[in-house]
């Protein structure tokens, strides 16, 4: 896979808001645990816990044991990884839009040189 092909599983657990709220704080914060993260959002630390799995699983965080608690860190790389990937995304909808428009304007010119031609 190229470094912007998109990666579904990667994107599904970005869609999330949760989990890109969850992102968000770690980012600002540098790391954080389940329950860490869970006094700062309107959900259970049982269901952090299945959110930063998923995020892990995907490679967007990182946890190392400490104690009784993993802290989680982001890990730029994939992250930096999805920001590409969106970009390419992007860049390809702009160029269709693009052609879109141009195929929109030739139409046009069509209809208007029709009707000028009919007028006469």
């Amino acid at each position: 896979m190229s470094a912007t092909a998109v990666d579904d599983d990667l994107w599904s657990a970005i869609g999330d808001p949760t989990r890109r709220t969850m992102i968000d704080l770690l980012l600002r914060e540098g790391n954080g645990t389940a329950t860490s993260l869970s006094e700062r959002l309107p959900v259970t630390r049982q269901a952090v816990s299945k959110h930063l799995a998923v995020l892990d699983r995907v490679g967007l965080v990182h946890a190392s044991p400490a104690g009784r608690e993993r802290h989680f860190q982001v890990d730029e790389a994939q992250l930096a990884r999805a920001v590409a990937q969106l970009a390419a995304v992007g860049d390809a909808w702009d160029a269709r839009l693009r052609r879109i428009k141009r195929l929109a304007e030739q139409i046009q010119q069509t209809q208007n040189t029709q009707n000028t031609n009919e007028g006469e």
